[in-house]
């Protein structure tokens, strides 16, 4: 077997149930073009895993009187049971806490990087809370961006995704008890990446980094690349195996940037990734992930699928965007659709409930009630059998022209290189309209009493339709595509081409469900 693409999207911190935003942020999407090559044949490998020992986790304990790995099990055990109900299947996911040896992995290349001086020591300032006698650093810290003046924590900024160094951040102050920080000295370790200038330079623009990432990344070596902490004075998180940082934990962007790792020592890296991730976590995958890598003599080539926000509209309730609830309410299909419809790209996207509401009339009012009325003539005419007929009907050859520039569209629009897949939904939706269009016009014919018979190839050309929709869709709607499948006794998970435009076997006997095809 040649060695597998490798698809990887952002670890979630597990401080918090999943939101609509993450489905429309990297995970759906990752899953669409997993999926997608599985059914050419591509061998995948398709993993990420879960930030348990982000700073997120331990202020998020903190203000629920907890203790932080209770919160991290709950919630990580949420966020992978959302991906399974959404449909976002995983080959594997890095459980820090729970994976045999992950810790010891981690701790070793910490160590092994610090032994080769890619690591060291600095003495910077760093926000301290004196009411609460802690070192503020990442989620514990709150105040505006040094770079853009956003709102920001420390580490980190989501908006611009530049690092800041805790010290710099403007008005810093505690998020658990709102007390202004005060700047202490603290010596903490960092991974200088300004000796990585030329390498990085060179790297990413072979890369073809999207148009913002590239901006950030160019901005970057205009500007100097910073120092990057990489430890930080906690409690919580995995030890620095540093002799002198005692009380000191290894950074969280430093362990998710590492996490992708964890596994591929055994075997070659493949020659080809593809990294999901929202703009604001950009950093850790375009810039930290990629030392790791040249720090070890490993330059891999990669892709990054960059997604922007999705904001929640003004107005609604934050109980209302959670994963689960949605899942619940609507099914997976229709939120699949409905994210990769909204899915940001290049800007912020507003997240409107109606919106999604409209996504579920798209597919009762068009794909299950033409799929309702096909299986309704089938069963009335050929008695639930597939009819004794090749597909035919007033307009079917225009239609298979049609489908056939449509698959390539549909192609083009799931494949690595023209990602894109807010336009296969735009065209799995021409194509079931156009598909009703054809079985509304061909059902006059049985009227006709001149000719006995004549509106059979037009059911087998429908039947044709619907059975290479369970290959062309299922990448965007698994659930509902499998379900047609099943109905049609026909093989899931075809590759998506003009090959899988083939109804049933004459006298095959359909067993439509007795709910919706897709969505519910």
């Amino acid at each position: 077997m040649s060695t597998p693409v490798w698809i990887t999207a952002t670890p979630p911190a597990t401080h918090g149930e999943l939101h609509i935003g993450h489905l429309a942020g990297p995970y759906v999407a990752a899953d669409v073009l997993t999926r997608y090559l599985r059914a050419e044949g591509e061998p995948v490998r398709f993993t990420t895993g879960t930030a348990d020992h982000a700073s997120s986790v331990e202020l998020r304990a903190r203000q629920l009187g907890r203790k932080p790995e209770e919160v991290a099990e709950g919630y990580r055990a949420a966020i992978t049971a959302d991906w399974l109900r959404s449909g976002v299947a995983f080959d594997h996911i890095v459980r820090p806490r729970r994976d045999k040896g992950y810790g010891r992995w981690v701790r070793d290349l910490f160590a092994k990087l610090y032994a080769e001086g890619v690591i060291a020591p600095r003495t910077r300032l760093l926000p301290y809370c004196e009411p609460c006698e802690r070192w503020l650093y990442g989620a514990h810290a709150t105040g505006a961006c040094p770079h853009c003046g956003a709102a920001s924590d420390g580490g980190m900024c989501h908006e611009c995704a530049r690092p800041n160094d805790g010290g710099d951040l403007i008005g810093a102050r505690c998020a658990l008890c709102d007390t202004p920080a005060v700047a202490r000295r603290c010596r903490r370790l960092y991974i200088p990446l300004e000796p990585f200038r030329e390498t990085l330079a060179e790297y990413w623009a072979a890369a073809g980094l999207p148009p913002r990432l590239a901006a950030l990344c160019e901005s970057l070596v205009e500007d100097g690349l910073p120092d990057i902490a990489v430890g930080q004075p906690a409690e919580w998180g995995l030890a620095v195996p540093v002799e002198g940082f005692p009380d000191h934990r290894i950074d969280g962007c430093f362990e998710a940037a590492a996490m992708h790792l964890f596994g591929h020592d055994t075997g070659p890296l493949p020659a080809r990734a593809i990294h999901f991730c929202g703009f604001g976590h950009s950093f850790c995958h375009a810039v930290l992930l990629p030392v790791l890598l040249l720090a070890q003599g490993v330059k891999l080539p990669q892709d990054f699928n960059v997604n922007e926000s999705f904001v929640i509209e003004e107005g609604v309730r934050e109980g209302n965007v959670w994963a689960l609830d949605l899942l619940t309410e609507y099914g997976s299909d229709t939120l699949r659709r409905h994210v990769l419809q909204a899915r940001p790209l290049g800007r912020r996207t507003v997240f409107r409930r109606d919106r999604l509401a409209a996504a579920r009339r798209e597919l009762d009012e068009n794909w299950n009630s033409w799929l309702s009325r096909l299986f309704a003539a089938v069963r009335e005419e050929c008695d639930g059998l597939a009819p004794q007929a090749l597909p035919g009907g007033t307009g079917w050859e225009i239609l298979e022209r049609r489908l056939h520039r449509a698959v390539d569209d549909l192609r083009e629009a799931y494949g690595p290189d023209a990602f894109d897949p807010r336009r296969a939904v735009a065209v799995l939706d021409e194509m079931v309209r156009s598909a009703a269009d054809f079985g509304h016009v061909n059902a006059h014919e049985r009227c006709r009493p001149t000719t006995a018979c004549r509106h059979l190839p037009a059911l087998a050309a429908q039947l044709a339709v619907a059975s290479a929709l369970t290959a062309w869709a299922r990448p965007v709607m698994p659930e509902g595509a499998d379900r047609l499948a099943a109905a049609l006794r026909v093989e899931p998970g075809r590759p998506v081409d003009w090959h899988a435009l083939i109804p049933p076997l004459p006298g095959t006997r359909l067993a439509p469900p007795s709910g919706p095809v897709f969505g519910f």
